[in-house]
């Protein structure tokens, strides 16, 4: 019987095993290669590059940033307009803090950054994984996408919606306490 044949007819064998009327030894199964993805295309390595490229300008526009000591503000240094909601409200918007937050986090200070606004450091975080993922598959065209299939997004995206609700109302509360901003 042919290898073929008993593989249709479900008799695959024992790994180690000898099969002496083909002629067949099958091998370990911890010896077997797993067949590697395939390698992204171009245009997919570029997308990645390119992904990896504008998170690397984000970080490094907030390197380039003082960050403000009172938690808002640093965003003006890039010529950007005043908070209207905080304007017209007294309270942050659910992103006040975040250019602050970016930059004490390319500044090293992750307990500022944290502290100013917490999602601000999880999206800063965010963005300097994907700088190294983006730049690994674009050099090497290996996919990471089934990596994610372990984190589906059901178990992800509620969780961070609701950190983001979270961070909104702590920052809320810092402002409205006085206590807003890193000394």
């Amino acid at each position: 019987m042919s290898s073929t044949a008993r593989l249709e007819a479900g008799d695959i064998g024992v790994a180690g095993e000898t099969d002496a009327r083909a002629g067949l030894e099958y091998p370990p199964i911890i010896f077997t290669r797993v067949a590697l993805p395939p390698r992204l295309s171009w245009s997919g390595r570029i997308f990645a590059l390119a992904l990896a490229g504008a998170c690397l300008a984000v970080l490094l526009t907030a390197a380039r940033l003082e960050p403000s000591s009172k938690g808002t503000g640093t965003h003006l240094q890039l010529g950007l307009q005043s908070c209207a909601f905080k304007t017209r409200t007294g309270l942050p918007c659910p992103s006040c803090g975040m250019t602050t937050s970016f930059a004490f986090f390319a500044h090293g200070n992750l307990a500022a950054s944290f502290y100013v606004q917490p999602m601000g450091t999880v999206l800063a975080i965010l963005a300097a994984a994907t700088v190294w993922v983006g730049f690994y598959i674009a050099f090497t065209g290996r996919p990471v996408h089934r990596l994610l299939r372990f984190f589906p997004s059901s178990r992800w995206l509620m969780p961070m919606l609701i950190f983001a609700l979270a961070a909104w109302g702590w920052k809320i509360v810092i402002t409205l306490s006085g206590l807003d901003g890193w000394k």
